[in-house]
């Protein structure tokens, strides 16, 4: 009897999860972190993010010289052919030859996806969504990020911008949208964590008898973390505005699973500390609303948590070398 043979290890990759408060760029072998690294990124100019980007990277090839390629996760409309990110909501980049700049200064090849496609590949790769060749992915942090994959392969639309599903409008004449969108009404500008810090603080103004009020007298920053956790103590003020902010998730899932009819709804980003908070108002919108049998559609949090990002676009990496025949 031949003995087993012996599983080929995964190649080691570089994976970037770049995003709008901060990046992470992390050495992998399939979902094993070999190396780790995290900055901000918030504030930061072009050129500043560029050389930030290519110093940790740099850093990260020192740390593991075996690994073979570079997958970037931005949070940008990109055209993908050319490497290019065309505009970005959260951070300053326009018209950016992201993927060229990093090959020629790094010396490993690149490939570039949306930061959100990276999460949607890792989580149908590896995490809630394994299995599943139709598939819904939202990230929510600082904004809202959209993956999709349908027959199996990531959606990416004509040039590679396509998917960005913080973009739908739920509120036709509905607040400005952040950052550098132009729309209104976006569900990103009405529940992303943004959003949930903003409701949150003015719920504190408006309840002084509050957790919120309390958390706001002691000096405290009212964002979404303290959202979080005056909701998880019990403060109803605070389950309040989670039992708003998913509603408006909600609203946005009813017209993905109508539209897509996928198999799950994947959830994952920052805000996700919140768990049911958010996703049991969404859940409850999705089945008034959709129409059956989408109204039966899973919503489930992401299972990756913040590695997701990294574990994704080291992932892009393997199989885009793969394709290419590295």
């Amino acid at each position: 009897m031949s003995a087993a043979a012996t599983p080929v290890p995964a190649a080691e990759t570089i994976g970037v999860d770049l995003g709008g408060t901060k990046m992470a760029v992390g050495v992998l072998a399939g979902t094993e972190v070999l190396h780790n690294r995290r900055r901000p990124s918030r504030g930061l100019g072009e050129g500043e993010l560029v050389e930030a980007l290519v110093e940790e990277l740099r850093a990260a090839r020192e740390a593991r010289p075996g690994a073979v390629a570079i997958g970037l996760g931005i949070p940008a409309t990109l055209d993908q052919e050319k490497g290019i990110a065309v505009s970005a909501v959260n951070l300053t980049m326009n018209e950016l030859p992201i993927r060229d700049l990093v090959e020629e200064r790094v010396g490993l090849p690149t490939f570039v996806d949306n930061d959100a496609n990276v999460a949607a590949l890792a989580e149908n790769l590896y995490g809630a969504g394994r299995g599943c060749k139709q598939m819904v992915m939202l990230t929510i942090g600082t904004g809202i990020g959209g993956g999709l994959v349908l027959n199996g392969e990531l959606y990416r639309g004509a040039t590679g911008a396509g998917a960005e599903l913080g973009h739908t409008v739920i509120e036709v004449d509905g607040p400005r949208c952040q950052g550098n969108c132009p729309g209104r009404g976006c569900v990103e500008a009405l529940a992303s964590g943004t959003a949930l810090g903003r409701e949150a603080r003015a719920a504190a103004e408006e309840s002084p008898d509050s957790a919120l009020a309390r958390m706001l007298a002691e000096g405290r920053e009212i964002d979404g973390r303290a959202a979080t956790e005056a909701a998880q103590a019990g403060d109803p003020t605070a389950i309040a505005v989670f039992e708003t902010i998913g509603g408006r998730l909600g609203a946005a899932l009813t017209t993905f699973a109508n539209v897509f009819e996928p198999q799950a709804i994947v959830v994952g980003g920052g805000v996700m500390a919140a768990g049911d908070l958010l996703l049991e108002p969404a859940r409850e919108v999705l089945r008034k609303r959709a129409l059956p049998p989408m109204n039966r559609t899973p919503v489930l949090a992401a299972e990756l948590g913040p590695d997701a990002g990294l574990i994704g676009a080291a992932a892009l990496a393997r199989t885009e070398l793969e394709r290419r025949g590295g």
